[in-house]
């Protein structure tokens, strides 16, 4: 992937071209092998990082900004005096797996932006290595160095500039490894992987034995055409189809989650369950509870009151620790009335309760911060009340 990237970026393929130790992670580009001087006068070697701004596989627009970062010590002058013109401060920023920036640099051009990367990075290059080399004129930032291996631990088929524009690809990667499970994908259970298929966890196992029918295009995202119903695709196959295009991890399967298969959760990180069959969702449970394996339930209550709809949304969590709560709140007894029965699905209200046990299983993997530590969430529509319930915290 680097070498598509570069190959089809005239700025950065010059600057490989012309020596520089290149490097792409994550959506940062890094410059190895930029020669500095430190505090002692002693010349040393450090790396020169900016997040890259990708707009396809094979394209790069202009820099964001004139900012970029350094890992090394504090860059100095000849005689050891920081060189604070151009190091804004030396906070330690998390940035990319094994890569950390020391120092935020800022030096602005006099027209206010840089051109390209080429500009961009060769000016901080210059400016760095400048100290270096007057005190050893054989030193360069350009060394000619092998290309390193394109070859990217991603579980994404481009990069994740998101994650790299707002600093938070740390954080992200909090989720990776993770082998994530999401039965069901009616309408909730597809906003869900719509979600999870844009965070960097392994795998994405998809249940469901259902054709993905014209009444699902209405609750569900995306916008199939009518050719496209036509092929009369599982649920598992028409999502997979189009999520893999974007995430490595996808993996359909066209059946349905009961008691005779139901160990095939046992290696999961995380178990959405998104389904209305509450036999079915008792067994899972049940051995979920068994396996230790932590899971999020959700359900729509819905029903049509006087020509308005009134209802529930809700999401509640089970794990090895938390589940004392769960007979009180989930419904598991197929029963006439049973409020999260009447299967009335309406895409916002689907979304939402996606968007609800999402923010529920990145709290459980530490991306958020949680204080509550809820267990039970639920939304009333008609008085826009959110309540959490089950807390730990």
């Amino acid at each position: 992937m680097q070498h598509q990237l570069i190959n089809h970026s005239p700025d950065l393929k010059r600057l490989r071209d012309e020596g520089y130790d290149l490097e792409m992670k994550g959506g940062y580009v890094c410059i190895h092998h930029i020669p500095y001087v430190d505090a002692e006068m002693q010349v040393k070697y450090g790396k020169l990082i900016c997040a890259l701004s990708i707009t396809s596989p094979t394209s790069i627009s202009k820099p964001a900004d004139h900012t970029a970062y350094f890992m090394g010590e504090m860059p100095c002058h000849k005689d050891g005096v920081p060189y604070t013109s151009i190091v804004n401060n030396s906070q330690v920023t998390p940035l990319v797996d094994g890569y950390i920036g020391n120092h935020y640099l800022s030096s602005k051009p006099a027209c206010g932006y840089y051109n390209d990367f080429y500009d961009k990075l060769t000016r901080y290059a210059s400016l760095i290595s400048a100290p270096a080399k007057s005190i050893d004129r054989t030193v360069t930032e350009t060394p000619f160095n092998p290309f390193r291996d394109d070859i990217e631990d991603s579980s994404f088929n481009y990069f994740d500039t998101n994650a790299s524009r707002a600093n938070i690809v740390q954080v992200n990667a909090k989720l990776s490894g993770q082998k994530i499970v999401i039965i069901g994908l009616g309408g909730t259970g597809s906003y869900i992987l719509d979600q999870v298929a844009k965070t960097p966890v392994a795998e994405i196992h998809l249940y469901d034995g259902d054709i993905f029918s014209q009444h699902n295009a209405f609750r569900s995202p995306g916008a199939p055409s009518i050719e496209e119903l036509d092929l009369k695709k599982s649920k598992a196959e028409y999502f997979a189809d189009i999520y893999s295009k974007m995430h490595k991890g996808v993996i359909p399967h066209v059946e349905y989650i009961n008691v005779e298969n139901v160990q095939l959760l046992k290696d999961a990180s995380y178990v959405f369950i998104c389904i209305d069959n509450n036999s079915a969702r008792k067994c899972i449970i049940n051995e979920l509870l068994k396996l230790k394996v932590s899971f999020i339930d959700v359900g729509l209550g819905v029903t049509l009151v006087d020509d308005h709809l009134i209802g529930i949304v809700r999401t509640t969590t089970g794990t090895d620790l938390k589940n004392d709560h769960l007979t009180k709140r989930i419904p598991i007894e197929e029963t006439e009335g049973n409020e999260y029965g009447t299967n009335i699905q309406i895409a916002d209200l689907n979304a939402l309760n996606a968007i609800m046990a999402v923010i529920k299983w990145k709290k459980l993997s530490a991306f958020y911060q949680d204080l509550v530590e809820e267990h039970q969430t639920t939304y009333s529509i008609n008085v826009a009340q959110l309540l959490n319930g089950d807390t730990t915290a």
